[in-house]
């Protein structure tokens, strides 16, 4: 288990923020804790708000130092998905387009995204529909990205 700095309760189960120094490293969703947690540092505050807000309000707010570990090429999938606003999709093949790589490269990119719903790979569907969530297409994680992307007004 992740050393968490919060961990919130919301629509969609528990979500655990992970911190070093100033900057979020992880967010995990689907915890089978039971418990919140007051985030221990001002940037684990900061993300709690905006998650917070986020669920309630669905708005994209997020201006949260991030410190992502992953390849050079994760890094600029997940980049990229921070440029995708609220409401909006691209779907995998047209993000793999803009980066001149392939639609199985970007899910693979987002499949390992650390800091889900800060970093939107919710966002990201598939040509025929939803696609995968997480590395799941059916399931809890499924209907975590499901729930997301009603929330923000996205019908598929």
């Amino acid at each position: 288990m992740s050393d968490y700095d919060a961990i919130i309760s919301t629509p969609v189960g528990f979500v655990g923020v992970c911190t070093v120094g100033d900057a979020v490293t992880q967010i995990d969703l689907n915890l089978s804790s039971t418990a919140e947690r007051t985030a221990g540092s001002r940037v684990g505050a900061e993300t709690v708000d905006f998650l917070q807000h986020y669920f309630e309000q669905g708005e994209w707010s997020a201006d949260t130092s991030l410190s992502l570990s992953g390849t050079t090429f994760q890094q600029r999938v997940w980049r990229s998905l921070l440029a995708i606003p609220a409401g909006d999709v691209v779907t995998y093949g047209q993000l793999a387009s803009q980066l001149k790589s392939s639609a199985r490269a970007v899910g693979q990119a987002c499949r390992r995204n650390p800091c889900p719903i800060v970093v939107p790979c919710h966002r990201v569907v598939a040509a025929s529909g939803q696609g995968g969530f997480a590395g799941a297409t059916s399931g809890v994680m499924s209907d975590i990205k499901r729930w997301l992307l009603h929330h923000e007004g996205v019908e598929l």
